[in-house]
């Protein structure tokens, strides 16, 4: 909701300008960037996607193999509880409801790891994508680019394509950066969220 109503005051706001200094206004020049689709697209934000898989994927291998294991001792559990002495069976027990436990404490670390790891990256690949584009806007001369909170341009307007092609421009050139060190805890992940 509250995008909408930023994008009505900015609608507004840009029909006052346009419509009271019709000089000046005309002179303007306006664009748009889908931020959205820059998140999805550009190879900065693949390679972080990347970076973020290779970091979590054993961590995640790990936790399945637990997980697994879990599953076995409480199938074995169930399997052979009417041959076991009480003693056997509370101990076995014990052994599962303690095990699984730490299946699901690993897991949670793994989840606020990775959180926390993708809010990172995300915030790094934010601050790269708006200095590209305004150094795109800067050197074509615009004078307002609009990102969120646009509800329709024409698509002449739209200059996300030509800030693709300079972060492919500069992603090509540059080296591939190395993934941050994994944490050396030895859980393993729960799924991680596609990017």
């Amino acid at each position: 909701m509250k995008g909408v109503v930023n994008s009505i005051v900015l609608g507004l706001g840009a029909a006052v300008l346009l419509g009271a200094a019709p000089a000046w206004a005309a002179e303007l020049k306006f664009a748009v960037v889908d931020y959205g689709k820059l998140m999805e697209e550009s190879p900065q934000a693949k390679a972080v996607s990347d970076a973020l898989r290779n970091e979590f994927t054993p961590r995640q291998r790990d936790l399945q193999a637990q997980q697994a294991a879990v599953k076995s001792k409480e199938d074995r559990l169930q399997k052979d509880a009417a041959t076991m002495t009480q003693d056997q069976r509370a101990r076995a027990d014990k052994e599962l409801r303690d095990g699984a436990r730490d299946f699901a404490r690993k897991q949670s670390e793994l989840q606020d790891d990775f959180n926390a790891r993708k809010n990172e990256e995300m915030s790094r690949l934010q601050r790269t994508l708006i200095e590209e584009v305004r150094t795109y806007a800067k050197a074509q001369g615009f004078d307002l680019v609009l990102a969120d909170g646009v509800i329709y341009s024409t698509p002449t307007l739209d200059i996300t394509p030509a800030i693709l092609t300079a972060l492919q421009s500069h992603a090509a050139r540059a080296p591939a950066a190395p993934a941050a060190p994994a944490t050396a805890s030895p859980a393993t992940s729960p799924k991680t969220p596609s990017h």
